[in-house]
């Protein structure tokens, strides 16, 4: 017999608890100024209890082929992406409605 999810109680290949979290996430990305004018983008508002932070950083610097670090539940990127963030956010399941831009 296959092993059961904690949160919900189905079986671990038809849990749906980290889709469940990735619609009731409200993300914030924004551009900001760092030392020397270098641009880094922030993704703010993923909670790290449902959703796992450290693969979805690892996926999007790989996407997008940057630098980038957790600091705070916040993920930097280095670069100016806001429009590459999005989309990558939304084609990792996250529903467009919740991700607000920043520019």
């Amino acid at each position: 017999m296959s092993e059961v999810c904690s949160k919900c109680g189905l079986p671990k290949d038809l849990c749906v608890c980290e889709t469940i979290a990735k619609e009731e996430q409200k993300i914030a990305v924004r551009l900001i100024k760092k030392k020397f004018g270098k641009l880094s983008t922030l993704v703010e508002g993923i909670n790290d209890k449902n959703i796992n932070v450290k693969d979805l950083l690892k996926e999007l610097k790989s996407k997008l082929a940057c630098g980038g670090t957790m600091k705070g539940g916040v993920i930097e990127l280095q670069g100016n992406h806001l429009t590459k963030v999005r989309q990558s956010l939304v084609e990792f399941g996250f529903p467009a409605s919740t991700i607000k831009v920043q520019g």
